[in-house]
């Protein structure tokens, strides 16, 4: 699969060199577009290869999740809906392939148009595309799909909509997008973007949640059944208008889709070694190789599957608010690092089963490469020398530790860190030169047992610093409204980098999201070296130009050290009843957002 990767930047940087070069040339429809260059598939293609084209349709898919819902409407920020449905419910003029970085082939649309600045997109809808009651998708649907969840949706639509300088029907079955910014990744978002029926919402509030009112929309399944708190079931529609289609044949092959709902998450894993579940996806290695010796396992009626992939690892840790005095200093940010004692964290929680991250795109082409910057990443980082934190040129590694309980080799180069930035022990507690305690709050969930248990196992390794700090465990609601609004010392966060990153960065990195409460910058991270690195990763024309930006990006983010890196999840782990099957050919991104519901199918076995 890694061969398949870089054939695919090879041909694709071909691609991209051609398209330079004939820019004289007038656009033209197309069956797919890319992030850079050509998608892989032609336009002839019959089927994704990640899919058996010819899986049998039948048989249902029953997982679990812990939490409860009251709103059946993922496309508004009112109530909480089931996670999946805006992945399930709806589709995008555009369809992904999960076998290439960033490539999008016609779905609603017949066909996509683009300039090659990709300052304006225009697509033609398929005349057979229809909604689930049978009614044809039509330009006015996709208007006011846009124009609706722009204004009144989600907030994560809102900032695509501000980027629309206009949106027009050109034809009967036509509909143009023209952009206000210069940014190539927008042809790609619009594609995706959920259409609606607007119809059905004429004589409704839109903004209005619950399970009464379910967005209708041309999605292979529909809501059928769900009851609050306690499941969703999902049916897939017989009459689904694409079933033939190349993009969607060997896809959505179940008749049913079930989520059990348990108000405690840990009763998820034993719904399924009873028998009311059929698929689990376990996140600890420890328990996966511990606790699955169940009797179904043994008897070979429940499989144990490990998928691996080749995304980035995205940050899974400990992020520290930089907004705080206490952790505006790098030196202090390094020395919590230092005094993580990740192997012998490791080694309590796994049984040192698990890798650790190495940096936010580790695992994947687009991290940065070990030692000195050099060749276009260096080129990008020279500007801003004179204010990158060290490690960023020269290369920034994590910290090595002893694995034994008290690592005294990392409790020294954190006090001398901290001597640095002005923090010394004074009678056993960490003071500055005015007498004020370093301490700060650590904010977690409650439920997040696991968390828990290691933040237990860090708080006596920052004691020998002569830090003791406040551990506050509070329930879902007063968690969300106080990250919303950065109240917190330490938390753990969780960032999931695809490879083809975008727009999202800025959300995640970028200044103007810093001090936007609710935004998704949880560290606080300011900087505007890493706000040009996003920039020219998002204008980059070619992939070596944005895969440069990219690795440049990731050295910022690291040496910035505004995260404690913990477990890197390089393969998932699904449990599933034998009756469920997946393809051999394993896409990109490995077990990805509905890869088991979209591509899994149901076999009897003899």
């Amino acid at each position: 699969m890694a061969s398949q990767f870089f054939q695919w930047m090879k041909q694709t940087s071909v691609a991209a060199t051609l398209l330079c070069t004939a820019g004289s040339l007038a656009a033209e429809p197309t069956h797919g577009i890319a992030m850079y260059g050509a998608p892989d598939l032609p336009a002839d293609f019959t089927a994704l290869p990640f899919v058996r084209p010819d899986a049998p349709k039948g048989g249902k898919i029953v997982t679990g999740e812990g939490g409860s819902f009251d709103s059946l409407n993922p496309f508004i920020a009112k109530g909480r809906a089931p996670w999946q449905l805006r992945f399930l419910m709806a589709e995008g003029l555009m369809g992904r392939a999960f076998s290439e970085p960033f490539s999008l082939y016609c779905l609603l649309c017949e066909t996509v148009e683009t300039d090659e600045a990709r300052s304006w997109v225009e697509f033609t809808l398929r005349p057979e595309a229809k909604f689930s009651d049978g009614t044809p998708v039509t330009v006015e649907d996709v208007i006011w799909s846009f124009e609706t969840l722009g204004t009144d949706g989600h907030g994560r639509y809102a900032s695509l909509w501000t980027q629309i300088e206009s949106l027009e029907q050109t034809g009967d079955n036509s509909v143009k997008f023209t952009f206000n910014t210069e940014n190539r990744e927008l042809a790609l978002l619009v594609a995706m973007r959920p259409i609606l029926k607007k119809a059905y919402w004429d004589d409704k509030d839109f903004t209005v949640s619950g399970v009464e009112n379910i967005p209708v929309t041309s999605a292979p399944y529909v809501v059928t059944d769900a009851e609050p708190g306690m499941f969703v079931e999902m049916s897939r529609n017989e009459d689904y208008w694409a079933k033939d289609l190349p993009l969607m044949r060997g896809r959505a092959n179940f008749d049913t889709i079930r989520f059990e709902y348990f108000a405690d998450a840990s009763l998820v894993i034993e719904a399924f070694k009873a028998g009311e579940l059929n698929a689990h996806r376990e996140f600890n290695v420890q328990t996966w190789e511990e606790q699955y010796d169940f009797p179904a396992v043994e008897r070979g009626d429940v499989i144990k599957s490990v998928i691996p992939h080749q995304r980035p690892t995205g940050m899974t840790g400990f992020a520290m608010n930089t907004r705080l005095p206490q952790f505006s200093d790098w030196r202090v940010r390094q020395a919590m690092i230092e005094a993580f004692n990740f192997d012998y964290i490791n080694e309590v929680q796994t049984e040192n089963k698990q890798t650790r991250i190495t940096s936010y795109f580790s695992n994947s082409p687009l991290g940065m490469r070990p030692g000195p910057a050099e060749g276009r990443v260096l080129d990008l980082l020279t500007p801003f020398e004179a204010d990158l934190l060290p490690g960023t040129l020269e290369g920034y590694t994590l910290p090595e530790t002893s694995g034994r309980e008290m690592d005294r080799g990392a409790v020294r180069r954190a006090l001398a860190l901290m001597e640095e930035a002005g923090w010394t022990i004074q009678d056993g507690i960490m003071k500055n030169a005015a007498g004020e305690i370093f301490t700060f709050e650590i904010l977690l969930r409650v439920g997040d047992d696991e968390n828990q248990s290691i933040i237990d196992t860090y708080t006596q390794m920052l004691i020998h610093l002569g830090i003791t700090p406040k551990i506050s465990v509070v329930d879902k609601a007063q968690y969300t409204q106080r990250m919303a609004t950065f109240d917190f010392g330490m938390t753990p966060v969780r960032y999931g980098l695809s490879l083809s990153p975008g727009n999202e960065q800025y959300a995640y990195f970028g200044q103007v999201s810093a001090d936007q409460e609710g935004s998704r910058n949880i560290a606080g991270i300011s900087d505007p070296a890493i706000d040009a690195m996003i920039e020219k990763m998002l204008n980059a024309e070619s992939r070596e130009d944005s895969l440069a930006a990219t690795r440049a990006l990731d050295r910022l983010l690291m040496a910035g050290r505004y995260a404690i890196p913990l477990y890197a999840w390089n393969e998932s782990f699904n449990a599933h009843v034998k009756e469920l099957r997946y393809p051999e050919t394993l896409p990109l991104y490995g077990d990805w957002i509905m890869w088991r519901e979209m591509t899994w199918y149901w076999e009897d076995q003899d």
